[in-house]
């Protein structure tokens, strides 16, 4: 039974409000040195795209799916895979197209909704490795894929539980929300990177478009002009309405745990889904605050306490380690 459910988290008194929340990480929080081996692996239309595997080889297997531009830099990326293997799972994360060190091949890149590529790593774990994830964790947009590729029904899903962290569920009221106030900085800064990933990918071969993608300054137009038509969408409106993971939540049948903050700088309120959306097997954990990503609580600065790496590992254990 579906459950709306107020968080345990406690913000930090020195992190008052939602972008101290979401930025204290990106700037403040040490990454780990990991062992990690690398692997391509080579798609279908003759893209290709990285994983990531940390761990013994021997334990239960959790995927790892990061957010927006994001890749095995951001913050929460390798101290989640550190707290995996430190509650007993091995872990392989996954890069979305064009997110490792090289610009992928075809015209098309990675998008909020496709879960064909998700669906090409678990056959390629499972054919060519034997194996399949028991568990599996998404970050913002690859929450959102996660939650997608849950409810859709077009694919086999080989998961135990999952849990998405902070994500867009209904993509336009994001893209709206970061025209606003002081989110206009993550705007700024997520839409430089877009620009940047496009022009290093198309300065190899020729775009299909014919945009100035530089005078694209908003989420809405880069989607409009460039993401949905090239991968396929009939604009922005189209795509966004076919991705919002909203629309597929109540058809998620495993147990699959939502953490999510109120003050959220990059949503709104109402992005936020009711109880009633959720799956059968479904919980949405809401915390008052926490930002996009942070939820940082501890008594100091220079002791900060990551609650998602106790609160990941501990959903996990409690269904895949019985």
């Amino acid at each position: 039974m579906s459950r709306l459910t107020t968080s345990d988290f406690h913000p930090a008194w020195w992190l008052p409000g939602a972008h101290l929340q979401t930025l204290w990480p990106t700037f403040f929080r040490r990454r780990p040195n990991l062992d990690l081996r690398r692997e391509r692996v080579e798609l279908a239309d003759g893209d290709f795209l990285d994983i990531a595997w940390h761990g013994r080889g021997n334990r239960p297997l959790v995927i790892v799916i990061h957010g927006l531009e994001g890749s095995l830099h951001s913050h929460y990326a390798k101290t989640t895979l550190a707290a995996l293997d430190r509650a007993g799972f091995d872990s392989v994360f996954m890069f979305l197209r064009g997110c490792s060190d090289e610009p992928n091949r075809p015209p098309r890149r990675y998008h909020s909704g496709a879960t064909e590529d998700l669906a090409a790593v678990l056959s390629h774990l499972r054919e060519i490795h034997g194996i399949s994830p028991q568990g599996a964790v998404g970050f913002s947009l690859g929450g959102n894929l996660l939650l997608k590729f849950l409810g859709e029904g077009k694919y086999a899903v080989p998961f135990r539980a999952a849990i998405a962290v902070s994500v867009p569920y209904r993509l336009l009221d994001c893209a709206r929300r970061l025209d606003n106030g002081f989110s206009l900085i993550y705007r700024e800064h997520l839409i430089n990177r877009l620009h940047r990933a496009y022009h290093a990918k198309f300065t190899r071969t020729p775009s299909p478009l014919t945009v100035d993608v530089d005078s694209l300054r908003d989420f809405y137009s880069f989607d409009d002009q460039v993401t949905a038509p090239l991968h396929g969408f009939d604009g922005a409106d189209d795509y966004y309405e076919r991705c919002s993971s909203h629309r597929y939540l109540r058809s998620v049948t495993i147990p699959t745990l939502l953490l999510h903050a109120a003050d959220d700088p990059f949503m709104t309120p109402e992005t936020i889904p009711a109880e009633a959306e959720l799956g059968p097997e479904m919980t949405l954990e809401l915390s008052t605050r926490g930002g996009h990503v942070g939820f940082v609580g501890g008594p100091w600065p220079w002791k900060p306490e990551y609650w998602l790496d106790q609160r990941i590992p501990q959903y996990l254990a409690a269904r895949l380690l019985r």
